[in-house]
């Protein structure tokens, strides 16, 4: 992911002037990396590395997600509907 698109990223998602590290933006920036990563792997099916990589990836977002849904469930809510992306469980 190039700079410009993630300072345009974070500026669609962030809370406040300087918020860069919001549960909000993290997940933004996550889930592109996912769905690029994911372009990748259909392109490329035996990259396992690779795989194990966006595993993380999505693990991690769960994990932002989940605690985004216990503090503060409209602002999960949004943001699952913005990005395009089930809820978790």
């Amino acid at each position: 992911m190039d700079t410009a698109k993630k300072q345009e990223i974070i500026s669609k998602y962030k809370q406040s002037e300087h918020d860069t590290g919001s549960v909000q933006v993290q997940v933004a920036l996550l889930t592109e990396r996912i769905n690029h990563l994911t372009e990748h792997l259909k392109a490329n099916k035996q990259d396992d590395h690779s795989r194990r990589g966006l595993f993380q990836m999505v693990g991690k977002r769960k994990g932002l997600l989940l605690y985004l849904k216990d503090r503060d469930i409209n602002a999960y809510r949004e943001l699952i509907k913005a990005l395009g992306i089930r809820e978790v469980k």
